[in-house]
């Protein structure tokens, strides 16, 4: 059993402590910013005046254009998984191919009926003439769609190939297209921490099924098989 005592002990547990109290701050506010509860606490809109800055063309631009891509670029994971696995006979990358599809197909889903069940309103409508509004979604805006499928697509890649120089570039890029929604002044911080949850957590969700059930048929399936 782990002691208090024995917490305090670990090497790591000063250096986390205060950013542990921090995360827990942020993720409470976090929570407390959602429609139904309250609405957006001043700090929440105060840090998204702060991202969505001054225009900025080139930039801005460019935030555009990367949270376009993501999903334009949606479907090329799945298919190319799908298609490497397919021509060097890889059965297991096949089927990493076929479930990220799935993950992507259900956080995509999950992200449209949140939207339309919370029905929270976008901030630059919110508060108009605080924001400057450089895109024009006509959907609810919790969670954030563009998170929600770049982070799946993310996850999908990271435990597909097992490597750093994947992993790093997929997540960094999730991670940029979160950022891009928040820029452009269409979602909440706390839109984009709901759509990081869902996507990633789509993922690790349809990876555990598909182990699960691999485990069963495999202890069910008869001697000589």
């Amino acid at each position: 059993m782990i002691t208090s005592r024995a917490i305090k002990e670990f090497p790591f547990h000063g250096l986390f402590s205060g950013t542990r109290r921090r995360f827990t701050a942020i993720l409470v506010s976090c929570l407390l910013s959602l429609p139904g509860i309250v609405p957006a606490q001043t700090w929440e809109t105060r840090l998204l005046k702060d991202i969505n800055g001054k225009p900025k063309p080139g930039w801005d631009k460019a935030m555009h254009d990367l949270s376009l891509s993501v999903y334009v670029l949606e479907p090329v994971p799945p298919i190319g998984i799908s298609l490497q696995g397919y021509f060097t006979k890889d059965r297991e990358m096949l089927w990493n191919g076929y479930k990220s599809a799935i993950s992507l197909c259900t956080a995509i889903s999950l992200s449209t009926g949140l939207k339309y069940l919370v029905a929270r309103q976008r901030p630059f409508d919110k508060y108009p003439g605080y924001l400057d509004a450089r895109d024009d979604p006509f959907t609810p805006s919790f969670p954030s769609g563009h998170t929600t499928a770049a982070f799946a697509t993310a996850t999908a890649l990271s435990l597909t190939y097992k490597k750093w120089y994947v992993t790093v570039p997929a997540y960094a890029y999730a991670a940029m297209a979160a950022y891009s929604r928040m820029r452009l002044g269409v979602h909440y911080p706390s839109d984009v921490l709901g759509g990081i949850v869902l996507g990633t957590g789509s993922t690790l969700l349809t990876w555990h099924v598909h182990k699960k059930l691999r485990q069963r048929k495999e202890k069910n399936a008869l001697p000589g098989d």
